[in-house]
């Protein structure tokens, strides 16, 4: 697998030497011996070798094997003891770390473990978007969460934040389109998984892409210049004015329902009702789904807005009654 991947251009090895699994049973890695392996890749190939680390012993290990990146797992981003004891054990370490995302979707999470970090003196920091343990069934193994990872870019970005779509994913048949979004998105590179039979690896076998495959998506996907040419530029922020000047709108349209909300808490009050009226919530609900259908708008789309400013009016209204 390796020996393709460097022919294919491929500058960077990633490998599980130690994997945190879901419950025990499961292919849980090779262990120390593995940091031999990636040697061997790193003499053979010249590619930079990188694995996971989730505990102070398996940062020893791995610097003392030759490692090259380090990366945190999301189980263990999401754990600010653990977070805390490597941090302590990269102490005077100048290794680049990635941090992934915590399993669930909490941005304050995510950047804890990442000043944890930063207050032993790490400066080689970047991020890894792998997407969020759900309940619901969904089309991909794992929720994408795009606005997460946009939300963490525009609080720090000066790290760079590399999406994992091997993970999303799930399947094979889906890393394209998730890796040609998070490009979009303009996040700064991919961490992909790639064996030479995928059919054959110890695990996440369905996730996986041979190197030739690997190659010819990669091939595919079509990366965008970040800022246009300046005549093009100009066009854009005549649009964007548009957007800004429709927004404002908006804002002012809100504060007046507002305003009218707090009569709506008022009279409420005076009449000793109830602040939500199932009634009513659905008829608006059945009323603007119609109106999203019509005028060729996504009716989920329509639902969450509706369904943010409902909750938004029955706040104020319960502190109206209780004010």
């Amino acid at each position: 697998t390796a020996r393709q991947l460097a022919a294919n251009g491929i500058k960077v090895f990633r490998a599980g030497i130690w994997k945190p699994r879901t419950r025990p049973g499961n292919v849980e890695g090779v262990g120390e011996v593995g940091l031999e392996w990636l040697q061997e890749v790193k003499r053979e190939t010249g590619m930079l070798t990188a694995t996971e680390v989730a505990n102070a012993k398996h940062v020893w290990s791995a610097i003392k094997g030759g490692i090259d990146i380090i990366w945190i797992g999301a189980r263990t981003t999401a754990n600010p003891f653990m977070m805390q004891d490597i941090a302590e054990s990269l102490k005077g370490c100048n290794i680049p770390v990635l941090v992934k995302n915590p399993v669930n979707p909490d941005v304050e999470l995510w950047l804890g473990a990442i000043e944890r970090l930063e207050s032993v003196g790490l400066n080689k920091i970047g991020l890894i978007h792998r997407g969020f343990s759900s309940y619901e069934k969904l089309l991909y193994r794992n929720a994408p969460g795009w606005k997460i990872a946009m939300e963490i870019k525009r609080r720090r970005p000066d790290l760079p934040i590399f999406c994992d779509p091997s993970h999303i994913a799930g399947k094979r048949e889906y890393l394209f389109e998730l890796s040609q979004k998070a490009l979009d998105l303009n996040l700064d590179g991919l961490m992909i998984e790639s064996h030479i039979n995928p059919d054959k690896a110890w695990s996440d076998a369905k996730q996986q892409l041979t190197p030739e495959a690997l190659k010819e998506m990669l091939n595919k996907l079509v990366v965008r210049a970040v800022s246009p040419e300046q005549a093009s530029l100009d066009s854009l922020n005549e649009l964007r004015f548009q957007i800004d000047q429709i927004d404002s709108e908006l804002i002012d349209m809100l504060r007046k329902r507002m305003d009218v909300c707090v009569k709506i808490g008022e009279y409420k009050k005076s009449n000793n009702m109830t602040v939500y009226q199932p009634t009513r919530w659905d008829t608006i609900l059945n009323k603007y789904s119609a109106m999203a259908r019509e005028r060729d708008l996504d009716e989920n789309f329509i639902g969450q807005v509706f369904t943010a400013i409902h909750d938004a009016s029955v706040n104020v209204q319960t502190k109206v009654l209780n004010g």
